[in-house]
């Protein structure tokens, strides 16, 4: 088990984040974060336990050991990188090995709040979070997860993972603000699939868009053959073609100037006609998707006619690699900051970190700027729970008080040079 670390006075590249100045303020909860105020609401107190004088630390729940080790190792990875970045002499991280499971989880949560853990970053699996909870409300200590299950989100759990809600919402608006007025979906039958679906849903309506019959392929989908005629039924190939054959055995033994103008048109197409829907949104990721998105092309599903829609389950895949996503649209965090972390991660570590190594490291540069705070002020949930926010590596982001989050998402664009921005990040909450 790697030891438990500390550092010595570096400068901070993730601040907490003052509110927002045209944000009112709400009497008498709202706390500036550089200087929040004591809690005074008695049903937090539970979260707020009052901190003992000298060093603070703070327990670091990861899966060190088992099948998911090699990722909890990039994480604790970079869990350092902040350590270095942000923490001082009295900051003191402990890493405790989930082994990955909830049962391990359990007991990593119980050995770091016996060691003095004020507050609880991770674990990262959902079922991890949901052992870890009572541990953590017993001992009136805060969790910041990295789980993007919402399920397992609620006062004093706060998660730090990407929630689909509002990366649907996000690019869903967008696209609605260009111009696309139908869209459906082709998700995996999972938990994930089924979430981002509802969440198209309830976000359809709210944009303007009509919502057309989403349709789901197998979760554990490995080729191309096993989504080919699933993506044939959506395009509804079969019958376009059939229009093209009769409008072609039509006009050919015509043999008029205007029916011969008509077959050249005809030339070099697959099929006639449209489809009920101009956009596609695909909450796939990784290998699938470059798997998948070609099938869309094959059918005679091209932009303009059918612009593919994305969450930040694309930044994992080689995307201007695949022709067919080329001019799809994505949700994801500002990408300018994971460059440079990414590049710092890889110099010291001597591989790329895994996309989800930014969330340790936001969560401890978090922790190591709050423990400044003092007293019960820094790891409360009335600071965390802060209006104005924090900035990290991936952006704006402010925990809900049920223990959901909101982040400040961009939109991308795939090229054939990589992803360009087409709707930048917000600034700051004021416009939420």
């Amino acid at each position: 088990m790697p030891p438990p670390a500390a550092v010595v006075q570096p400068a901070p590249p993730v601040q907490p984040a003052p509110p927002p100045a045209q944000v009112p303020a709400p009497p008498p909860a709202e706390v500036a974060v550089a200087e929040p105020a004591a809690p005074e609401a008695p049903a937090a107190e539970a979260f707020a336990a009052p901190l003992p004088p000298g060093p603070v630390s703070v327990g670091l729940l990861l899966p060190l050991s088992g099948p998911s080790a090699e990722l909890g190792e990039a994480l604790f990875e970079a869990a350092q990188l902040a350590l270095f970045d942000v923490a001082n002499e009295d900051f003191v991280l402990l890493p405790r090995d989930t082994q990955g499971t909830p049962e391990g989880a359990a007991r990593a949560a119980a050995a770091a709040l016996a060691d003095g853990a004020a507050l609880l970053l991770g674990p990262l699996f959902s079922g991890s979070v949901a052992a870890v909870a009572p541990h953590a409300r017993a001992a009136g200590v805060n969790v910041i997860a990295f789980s993007s299950d919402r399920a397992v989100a609620r006062p004093g759990v706060f998660l730090m993972g990407f929630l689909p809600a509002q990366q649907v919402e996000r690019v869903v608006s967008f696209a609605a603000s260009q111009g696309v007025r139908r869209i459906t979906a082709l998700a995996p039958s999972s938990a994930y699939g089924q979430t981002v679906v509802n969440e198209l849903r309830r976000v359809a309506e709210g944009a303007g868009v009509v919502l057309v019959d989403p349709v789901f392929y197998p979760a554990d989908a490995k080729a191309a053959s096993d989504v080919d005629e699933i993506v044939r039924f959506m395009a509804d190939y079969d019958v376009r073609r059939q229009a093209l054959v009769a409008q072609r055995n039509y006009l050919a033994p015509r043999g008029d100037d205007a029916s011969r103008r008509a077959l050249r048109r005809l030339e070099g197409l697959d099929t006639l006609g449209g489809v009920g829907f101009d956009a596609v949104l695909l909450p796939e990721g990784g290998p699938r998707l470059l798997t998948v998105a070609p099938l869309f092309p094959y059918y005679d599903l091209d932009p303009p006619m059918v612009r593919l829609l994305g969450t930040t389950q694309w930044e994992s895949a080689a995307l201007e690699d695949e022709p067919a996503l080329i001019g799809g649209w994505f949700t994801a965090p500002p990408p300018e900051n994971r460059i440079d972390f990414a590049a710092r991660f890889a110099a010291t570590f001597g591989s790329p970190p895994p996309r989800l190594a930014t969330l340790a490291y936001d969560a401890v540069a978090l922790a190591g700027a709050l423990a400044r705070l003092g007293g019960r002020r820094g790891f409360s949930a009335e600071t965390l729970t802060s209006p104005g926010g924090f900035r990290g590596v991936d952006g704006l982001f402010r925990f809900d008080p049920d223990g959901a989050n909101q982040r400040g998402f961009a939109v991308l664009e795939v090229t054939a040079e990589g992803p360009v921005t087409v709707s930048e990040a917000p600034e700051s909450f004021g416009g939420f």
